[in-house]
């Protein structure tokens, strides 16, 4: 056995060499755990730790995971490198919509920022910390139709210029969670929501995240904007000599529109072409290039984007490698339960598995997916994006010690949503009822 990549983590290596291992029909074992997912476990801990070095950890835990499955139990897709170039083949769209949407973005919010309408909003926000929450509600609200890392970036250019660059940790990790919890009902407000929508889960059945989403938003949102108002309280006033600039306003607005156009064209028309090429991200950088003739896009920003942006890609590309082949059986019990595993695990091949096993309330199921990756600022691509604007951001003791109110939150709506609604599972296809036998009520 080999775990040359383990530099990082010796003492995880050397109780690996000494730990009882033995070999399974899939792999190789360490007390009944795949290989597979101690390499993944071991590379969130080295990001946990090593914030300063989070790219370096990831690409080092993705390098161990690769060698370690051409070595012993291949890819879903066959052994070898000609498995990983199916694997590959099967997760490029993901990636490179991915990648397209940080790095569009990233200009998306410069736009934002230079069209001076952050700061002419405060004339608009209350003064005391309810300004604050005000802020956190219009992020909640655009993330609805945007998607949920437009509306972070959105925010956190906002939170940049009403609190003058002093933004609290605790607030950015609740501008995520307002992003990821006001895309939880709607599906174009997530990744994971629209996969349900492609699958056949009915909008309607999604929305009701809704319920769960608005009690947590109020849960981590108060104490967020006192918070933020007690570190650096919000601009009173407009500077009476901003101009907005229109055509920048105007460009921000385009790229928005051709996003939502080309999301919900593919999703109602295309999709069975919605794997085979990366749309979305495509649309966004058609619009920027359009853009350019107009106002030049702050090219500068790219380079450390980037780094941010393949830092997420490479710990996606790691959990899309476990070998997750199925889930608990479907109850409310596991949809709680897989809130929490989203926020160190990407929420994409956790969404794929339980749209394959069936049975869910996918209302519940898209919150605790959507809104879980909120925990840990890695666990969702907003969470990223913010922390690229925000690099002091990046450190899970930071964001767990002055976002906790997060995890309350996740606690809370998911059981205001059971108590209200019970666990209802529904059919994929037209949203009608499961088979009565798999509906239970909370606590059953």
């Amino acid at each position: 056995m080999r775990f040359s990549s383990q530099a990082l983590y010796p003492g995880a290596a050397m109780w690996l060499l000494s730990a009882p291992a033995h070999a399974t029909g899939e792999g190789i074992a360490v007390f009944g755990i795949p290989v597979d997912f101690i390499l993944f476990a071991c590379t969130l801990l080295g990001v946990a730790l090593l914030h300063h070095h989070t790219l370096r950890v990831a690409l080092i835990g993705l390098s161990s995971i690769v060698v370690y499955k051409l070595m012993f139990t291949g890819f879903k897709g066959g052994a070898g490198l000609a498995g990983f170039g199916l694997h590959m083949a099967h997760e490029w769209v993901i990636l490179t919509n991915l990648l397209g949407l940080l790095l569009g973005f990233a200009i998306l919010s410069k736009h934002f920022e230079e069209s001076k309408v952050p700061e002419w909003l405060p004339k608009f926000l209350p003064d005391d910390w309810k300004g604050a929450f005000v802020l956190l509600v219009m992020i909640f609200a655009l993330s609805g139709f945007l998607d949920n890392i437009a509306a972070a970036m959105i925010g956190g250019t906002i939170a940049m210029t009403v609190f003058r660059g002093k933004v609290h940790i605790g607030y950015l990790a609740a501008i995520v969670a307002a992003s990821n919890a006001g895309g939880a009902g709607s599906v174009l407000g997530d990744t994971t929501t629209t996969m349900m929508w492609i699958a056949g889960v009915s909008p309607l059945a999604v929305l009701d995240a809704y319920i769960a989403a608005v009690a947590a938003l109020i849960i981590f949102g108060i104490p967020a904007a006192i918070q933020q108002h007690k570190y650096s309280p919000i601009t009173k006033d407009a500077d009476a000599r901003v101009h907005i600039d229109h055509a920048r306003l105007g460009i921000v607005v385009f790229i928005l529109v051709a996003a939502i156009v080309t999301n919900v064209l593919v999703n109602s028309h295309y999709k069975h072409l919605s794997d085979a090429f990366p749309f979305l991200g495509a649309a966004v950088w058609a619009a920027i290039l359009i853009a350019a003739v107009v106002r030049k896009p702050a090219w500068s920003l790219l380079p450390e984007a980037f780094k941010g942006s393949l830092f997420l890609l490479c710990l996606i590309l790691c959990a899309s490698l476990m070998p997750v082949e199925k889930l608990p059986a479907a109850s409310w019990q596991t949809a709680f339960g897989l809130g929490f595993v989203s926020s160190v695990f990407d929420n994409i091949p956790l969404t794929a598995l339980a749209l394959k096993q069936g049975g869910y309330d996918w209302g519940l199921l898209a919150y605790a997916v959507g809104f879980g990756g909120s925990m840990v600022w890695f666990g969702s691509s907003a969470g990223v994006a913010v922390s690229n604007l925000f690099p002091e951001a990046k450190s899970v003791g930071r964001w767990l010690r002055h976002g906790w109110y997060i995890v309350v939150a996740y606690v809370v709506g998911f059981i205001v949503m059971l108590m209200i609604t019970g666990w209802h599972p529904t059919e994929k296809g037209g949203g009608g009822a499961a088979p009565a036998a798999l509906v239970t009520q909370p606590g059953k």
